[in-house]
């Protein structure tokens, strides 16, 4: 299963992209599953003004970031909290790309403050079943994110093992759930 994980904030120097860093290694190491990591700090997208149907249809130099869209069987939203919402550079890219019927979408907030950014996890739950999205009912919401997570995406928190491991192995199991079943099986 090709797996991406979009690491939402443009910001170069990202606390929320640690915990992305973080879920495509533990995504390398306990998994057979590909996870790489669209980063948003990466991309300059222009607001959305058309929808890319198709990568070909994309404006070239969008063009590999569209085939990674295309190709991915499940995505994992990595966001700080921007005003009470999620960020608005991940949700511009999103918004370029046709809906993602019955693809698997994990949710993952992070911010430095007490509520790790649960207001956007909210705001999440809204947006992807308007993607027609399957979102896993296990979040995970990080608190402290700068204290719990180094540069470099590995944990620095032992405590906090359990919440993204159970994180993890539950967006896997819809994931595999989900991708493993073709629509053809089920009956009218």
């Amino acid at each position: 299963m090709k797996i991406e994980i979009i690491s939402g904030s443009p910001r170069t120097a990202s606390v929320t992209h640690r915990v992305a860093l973080h879920l495509k290694n533990w995504l390398s190491q306990n998994s057979s599953h590909e996870a790489d990591i669209i980063a948003m700090k990466d991309w300059n997208i222009p607001a959305v003004q058309s929808v890319w149907v198709s990568p070909e249809k994309a404006p070239v130099e969008f063009q590999p970031l569209a085939e990674r869209i295309f190709n991915a069987d499940a995505y994992i939203l990595v966001t700080p909290e921007y005003n009470g919402s999620y960020s608005p550079a991940m949700k511009n890219l999103l918004d370029h790309f046709p809906k993602r019927h019955r693809k698997p979408f994990g949710i993952v907030t992070a911010s430095p403050g007490a509520m790790g950014g649960m207001r956007a996890s909210q705001q999440l739950l809204l947006l992807t079943p308007a993607l027609f999205g399957i979102t896993s009912p296990y979040m995970l919401i990080i608190p402290g994110v700068d204290k719990k997570f180094s540069p470099d995406g590995d944990l620095v928190d032992e405590s906090f093992q359990n919440a993204v491991h159970n994180f993890v192995t539950e967006f896997l199991w819809l994931s595999e759930k989900v991708v493993e079943t073709p629509v053809e099986s089920f009956k009218n």
